[in-house]
Parts: C-alpha cells; sequence; structure tokens
C-alpha cells in the first residue's frame, strides 16, 4: 500500500515537472533562435573577421541550444508517457535524456562563469575595429557598418583617447544622436549584454535544477515498478493436477 501511494505521488511530481522541463525546452529553443537571428547578433557576426572569436561563440551557442532543447523536450515526453504507461524501460530512457541534458548544461554554465567577458569583449572588439577604421580613413563600406551599428544599439560612438571624433560620429549617428547627448556604445554593448546574459545564466540554473529533479524522479519510479512487479508475482501458486 505504501509502495503504491509514493508511486501516485512520484507520477504526479514527474507529469509537472516534465511540464515544466517541456516548457524550459521550448524557452531554450526560442532564446537560441533569438540569439542566432536577432539584429544585434547578427549585424555583429556580419561584421567580425574570421579571426575574432565572436563568429564560433554565435554559431556553437545555436547549435548547442537547439541540441539541448531537443533532449529536454524528448526526456520530458518520454517521462510523461513512462508515468502513464508504467514501463520500465520507457522510465530509463527518460533518465538517460535527464542525465544527457544535465551534462551538457553544466559545461555550459560553467563556461558562463569562466568566460564570463569573452563574448562581450569579442563584440567591443568588433566595434573599435570599425570605428577605427572609419576614423582613419574615409571607407564608405565601414562607414555604413558603423552605421548600422549605431542605429540598431541606438548609441553614438565612443570616448576616444585620439582626439576629436565628432567629425565620425556626425556622419555615422542617427539623428538625435549627436556626441554628447548620445549614448557611448561600448557601454550600450556592455549593458545590452550583460541583460541578455542573466537571463540565459538563470534559465539554464533552473533548468539544471529541473533535469536534477527529473533524474531523481525517473529513478525513483523505475525501482518503484520494478519492486511493485516483483511484489505482484510474490503469493501466486500455480495448482497443478496429480
Amino acid at each position: 500500500m505504501g509502495l503504491r501511494c509514493g508511486m501516485k505521488t512520484t507520477k504526479c511530481q514527474l507529469l509537472v515537472t516534465s511540464l515544466c522541463v517541456m516548457l524550459l525546452g521550448l524557452s531554450i529553443a526560442t532564446l537560441s533562435t533569438v540569439t542566432h537571428y536577432g539584429p544585434h547578433f547578427i549585424l555583429i557576426r556580419n561584421i567580425s573577421l574570421e579571426s575574432n572569436s565572436y563568429r564560433v561563440i554565435h554559431y556553437t551557442a545555436f547549435y548547442f541550444g537547439i541540441c539541448i532543447s531537443m533532449t529536454l523536450i524528448l526526456a520530458a515526453l518520454l517521462g510523461s508517457v513512462a508515468m502513464v504507461r508504467e514501463s520500465q524501460s520507457l522510465t530509463a530512457m527518460g533518465f538517460f535524456c535527464f542525465a544527457l541534458a544535465f551534462c551538457g548544461l553544466v559545461p555550459a554554465a560553467c563556461w558562463r562563469y569562466t568566460h564570463s567577458t569573452e563574448v562581450e569583449e569579442s563584440m567591443m572588439d568588433v566595434y573599435d575595429l570599425v570605428y577605427d577604421e572609419v576614423r582613419r580613413n574615409a571607407s564608405s563600406f565601414r562607414r555604413q557598418q558603423l552605421t548600422a551599428i549605431h542605429k540598431t544599439f541606438l548609441c553614438c560612438g565612443k570616448h576616444s583617447p585620439f582626439g576629436d571624433t565628432t567629425n565620425v560620429e556626425s556622419k555615422t549617428c542617427p539623428p538625435g544622436q549627436a556626441h554628447g547627448s548620445g549614448q557611448d556604445c561600448l557601454r550600450e554593448i556592455q549593458f545590452f549584454l550583460k541583460k541578455h546574459m542573466d537571463f540565459v545564466t538563470t534559465l539554464l540554473g533552473i533548468t539544471i535544477g529541473f533535469t536534477v529533479y527529473g533524474m531523481i524522479l525517473t529513478s525513483f519510479l523505475w525501482f518503484s515498478i520494478h519492486f511493485s512487479s516483483n511484489l505482484d508475482r510474490k503469493g501466486k501458486y500455480i495448482l497443478r493436477e496429480r
């Protein structure tokens, strides 16, 4: 009786956890798509040089996010079906998917903390490169790129140690963003990325917590099904004619 009651409680918790994990998987897929195709990120990616690390980070983050989201959705589906059918094989597969997602999320969270400024620095390096090339010469192609950055990030120029930058900013800043009244672009890039990465960190932390809980529930459900089937077989005798 106690085992059956514990199994019902576990199944209810696994259902709620699976629904939350599915929502988290969809959220990660959405965030990965926004990061890959968002105007701010795609502009910097198109301008950055091959030697800049941002291109690698940009593509890696997208494909990694899609893979993790698919794994989470699969884990949620397997957990839900295993709960309904009380299948040991499906429960084991659900546990494996939760564990696989966990093994992918933990290194991502560690990378986020150990390389917390790498994305920010790579994006600012792109802006510095374009800005300095426009300041040194009148390249129309680079001027168009700098103008596009100013319009996208709603900023204007930067504080430069090389002297007056009014000439550059007057040609590339959008109307109403003249130097002095406009926002420093390096600060705007930092502020934009800080908000984005804070959201990513929060989502990673919540997802890791749910994957750990999903592993606990699926393992408990597997053992419950296993021992329940053993108990059902106990006490059954076959009568044979003499």
